[in-house]
């Protein structure tokens, strides 16, 4: 998939759901409300209201390799308090100096991973995602060049790798599974991939990523 392809299928989702909703500015379409997906207590179609859940944002990084993109991921250090240990992509918690969404993925990574804000293509961005502790996490989609250097924050980032996107937009990779918690049963996915289990908020991430790229759930 080149980077044209990937900006015209995020452009082509509808206002109110995901990605730009017909708007050519990222930064605008990263304040269009998304549809609400993930792993809360909620009926169906239910919107928690957004005095109860804290802002958050993660980027989506694309590397933009010759062979063919890849998503970058992140393995939390597994002293953490939140999600010690799990597979992530840079992000966090919105603070009062962030604009907006985009500002809080940007800042999040460059303080997480190194990897400065200027060689980030941002290009949409995916449903809001509502977790279980309390996240209301905006995805936002940046492209980035191979040619990029890193400089890990060693408290919070054990170890950065690489998955081909062909894998992630590849459906028979998306293991759905059930556990029942807390007397609910909730079901959520898993991506295994060379050894490591991606499952949680950034296996729904990336199942919502493969909706919009691969809509007919073919192999790549």
């Amino acid at each position: 998939m080149t980077r044209e392809e990937l900006i015209a299928l995020l452009a082509r989702t509808t206002i109110g759901r995901r990605g730009f909703g017909g708007t050519s500015d990222p930064l605008e379409a990263a304040e269009i409300r998304a549809e609400t997906r993930g792993d809360h207590d909620l009926n169906p179609g239910e919107t928690p209201p957004s005095s109860a859940l804290r802002p958050a944002a993660v980027l989506v990084p694309l590397i933009d390799r010759p062979e063919g993109m890849s998503v970058l991921l992140t393995q939390r250090t597994a002293h953490l308090s939140a999600h010690a240990g799990q597979i992530s992509f840079p992000g966090g918690r919105r603070e009062d100096t962030d604009t907006d969404a985009i500002a809080t993925a940007l800042r999040e990574t460059e303080e997480e991973v190194g990897l400065a804000r200027d060689l980030i293509s941002v290009v949409g961005r995916l449903d809001t995602y509502v977790t279980g502790t309390g996240f209301e996490i905006t995805p936002i989609v940046g492209v980035i060049t191979p040619d990029y250097v890193l400089n890990i924050d060693p408290f919070e980032v054990a170890e950065v790798f690489e998955v081909p996107l062909s894998y992630v937009l590849d459906r028979r990779n998306h293991n759905r599974q059930e556990r029942e918690s807390a007397g609910r049963v909730r079901v959520f996915y898993v991506l295994p991939y060379q050894g490591r289990n991606i499952w949680g908020a950034t296996a729904g991430m990336l199942v919502n990523l493969a909706e919009v790229l691969n809509p007919e759930g073919l192999g790549w």
